[in-house]
């Protein structure tokens, strides 16, 4: 079904009312190909959608045509004039000028502007004499509206916020004065989300953020978006985050869109279910044509059934084909060739350190890597996890002892191993000169569950992107005998789909594999153990990945509500550094019984938000549904008394909540000041 519909002038200027942004009849078009054709829909303040769909779908342009940077071919995107609207997109150019907290500072700029036009329209009020002229108070209505903006927007200390961010993203304080070209691009995108998220928008239109994050900033990134973000339209190939964050889902597909107020493991359910009832529809639409079709060849000279032929051939021409939204690859079993024995380690460190100049990535590492062991190297991006990994590699030079074990064929990935393919090969042929046994018959499946489509596998290697090579080197290492697998970050480039595929096929492996990951989906139930770099020093976490995110969780809600206490009164002097550290012990000293009472109010008030929040999902899906008949038709009184009784309760449930979140706050910040 088709999202466009024909919407009667009166009903589009109360949905527009009601909505933050209106999608109308949006067409986009490229090469007079259909990106999207006729699609309706509004992002409604709270919103926290997760648009989806295959690669080239039209993620990156939907979001592109609502921050206003792209124009459709025929429809509109209407948006409020006081509404502000934040835009991250995947690549963006950085300028290397200023340090980073100067960068960070121009988040500030529209608050500053906004205070200079208060002052001046107080100054002409002062001015001016014509007191019951429509200018006059033209310009009282411009100054309260501003004001009132002000209010919303501007911060009692900026220098406070902008910490919280920068250090919730990753930054630690020496690095605020550093200049940003001393940062990789990664670290650049993390400066350019910090200023999008301080400047407060009310639509965050969010591009793959997580792209460039390790896991704390993942889960501080998570916190930040569900407590303080207004609307949020995402991109992301993160299904915990999304799960985390998301509480509706819209799929594009064939330039169509699918609506659906879940979050999205549960929307992966309805769409199963939608795409079987259409292949269902489809089979049978199927069998209809052949049918009609059988009985226009047999007949179509015999002149007693002329008048039945012209009839069933009319009929053919006015059947609507049934389309499949998309092939369903995620059921693909890929399976390693089988790993050669190895001997039972086949990686041991002893005493491992490695140094750059005077800086000291890591030291004293001591581990053994059992055979067919699946282990996870986790920590904060710059901590070290790549580079023990090239020191396994032999790659670069290391202090210590580091073994690997008899019989040991290393399959290694990293984004650069893509630069090793040959160019002048195909895609296909790159895959087909590896492939052995069954997997030759299925060489066009497999490169389809890793994305590539069509024609796709007819380029040459030197053409494909960056990410497109990533993809590639892994289904050529896929299918290579090895017996331990060493893979530096190898979800980056794939979308949720192809990682499941890639864990099972990992799950199955029986050799040894070392995984170096943000991933937190794809690591849980993977992963036998867990290594975790950070301070110099590489430890075991003996509870696993669950304990390991269980633990990094409780640490970011400590550190935030330290930094949340002690920000607001920080100074630049010596003395007011040592009382930030000694607030921090005091946090950490708290018996375990006080810890656990603490815990256990943050989660009854935490409960109490959210079940406002379901409350206020759920009153929004009743009026979605209300807004849907009255766009098909139904425009009788009763109708429209459900939709302003249905408001008025998402009033109710919106103030409900803004008070659960109030006094969700309130502890946080009480027990933050010890």
């Amino acid at each position: 079904m088709k999202s466009a519909n024909i919407i009667s002038p009166n009903v589009a200027i109360m949905l527009y009312l009601c909505s933050m942004i209106s999608v109308q009849n949006l067409t986009v078009e490229f090469s007079a190909r259909p990106v999207f054709d006729g699609i309706s829909y509004v992002v409604n303040n709270r919103d926290r959608i997760a648009l989806v769909g295959r690669n080239g779908a039209g993620k990156t342009t939907m979001l592109r045509v609502i921050a206003g940077l792209q124009r459709p071919t025929s429809g509109s995107v209407a948006v409020p004039a006081d509404t502000t609207i934040g835009y991250l997109p995947q690549q963006m150019e950085v300028y290397d000028s200023l340090t980073v907290v100067e960068e960070v500072g121009k988040a500030f700029a529209h608050i500053d502007e906004m205070q200079r036009k208060v002052d001046d329209l107080n100054r002409q009020l002062a001015e001016r004499t014509d007191y019951e002229s429509a200018e006059y108070h033209a310009i009282i209505e411009k100054v309260s509206s501003l004001s009132e903006r002000l209010l919303i927007e501007r911060s009692d200390n900026r220098e406070a916020e902008m910490e919280r961010t920068l250090m919730g993203l990753g930054f630690s304080r020496d690095d605020f004065s550093r200049p940003t070209g001393e940062f990789s691009g990664g670290w650049r995108m993390r400066i350019e989300l910090a200023k999008l998220l301080l400047q407060h928008p009310d639509v965050l239109l969010l591009d793959e953020p997580t792209n460039h994050l390790d896991i704390e900033s993942i889960q501080w990134l998570e916190n930040f978006l569900i407590t303080k973000a207004k609307a949020v339209m995402l991109v992301s190939h993160d299904r915990t985050f999304l799960d985390n964050v998301t509480t509706r889902t819209i799929e594009i597909s064939l330039g169509r869109i699918y609506d659906y107020a879940v979050s999205y493991t549960k929307f992966k359910e309805l769409q199963q279910e939608r795409i079987e009832q259409q292949m269902r529809a489809y089979n049978n639409q199927q069998k209809q044509i052949q049918d009609t079709e059988a009985f226009i060849e047999r007949f179509r000279y015999k002149a007693t059934k002329a008048v039945q032929v012209q009839s069933r051939i009319k009929a053919l021409e006015k059947i609507e084909r049934i389309e499949v939204d998309q092939v369903d690859t995620s059921h693909i079993s890929l399976r390693f060739p089988p790993a050669p024995r190895s001997g039972d380690y086949p990686v041991i460190a002893e005493g491992v350190a490695k140094a750059y100049g005077e800086h000291q990535v890591f030291s004293g590492v001591e581990l053994t890597i059992k055979r067919g062991e699946k282990v996870a190297f986790v920590g904060k991006n710059g901590e070290g996890k790549s580079t023990l990994v090239k020191c396994i590699m032999n790659e670069i030079p290391y202090d210590g002892s580091l073994r690997i074990g008899h019989n040991v064929k290393i399959g290694y990935f990293a984004q650069n191993q893509a630069q090793l393919l040959d160019g002048e090969l195909t895609v296909f042929d790159t895959i087909d000169r590896v492939a052995v046994g069954d997997i030759r018959t299925r060489i066009r499946d497999l490169l389809g569950a890793f994305m590539f489509y069509g024609d796709d596998i007819d380029k040459k290697v030197k053409v494909l992107s960056g990410g497109e090579k990533s993809r590639l080197a892994m289904i050529r290492l896929l299918l290579e005998p090895v017996n331990l697998l060493i893979l530096d970050e190898p979800t980056n480039h794939l979308d949720i789909d192809t990682k499941a595929i890639l864990k099972r096929a990992l799950k199955q492996f029986n050799g040894t594999a070392i995984i170096v990951s943000h991933d937190r989906d794809f690591l849980s139930g993977l992963v036998d153990r867990v290594f975790e770099f950070g301070g110099g020093k590489v430890r075991e976490c003996l509870g696993g990945i669950g304990e390991f995110l269980s633990r990094l969780k409780r640490a970011n809600t400590l550190e935030t509500q330290v930094l949340s206490a002690v920000s607001e009164k920080n100074a630049p002097s010596a003395k007011k550094n040592d009382e930030t550290l000694q607030q921090k012990k005091e946090l950490q000293r708290l018996s375990y019984r006080e810890e656990r009472e603490r815990a256990k109010l943050l989660k009854q008030a935490q409960r109490k938000v959210d079940e406002a929040e379901a409350e206020i999902t759920a009153i929004e899906a009743e009026i979605a549904e209300i807004e849907r008949k009255i766009s098909e038709g139904e425009t009788d009184n009763a109708i429209f008394e459900s939709h302003a009784a249905a408001t008025k309760r998402l009033e109710n449930a919106m103030s409900l909540w803004e008070i659960a979140s109030m006094n969700l706050s309130e502890l946080q910040e009480r027990f933050a000041a010890g």
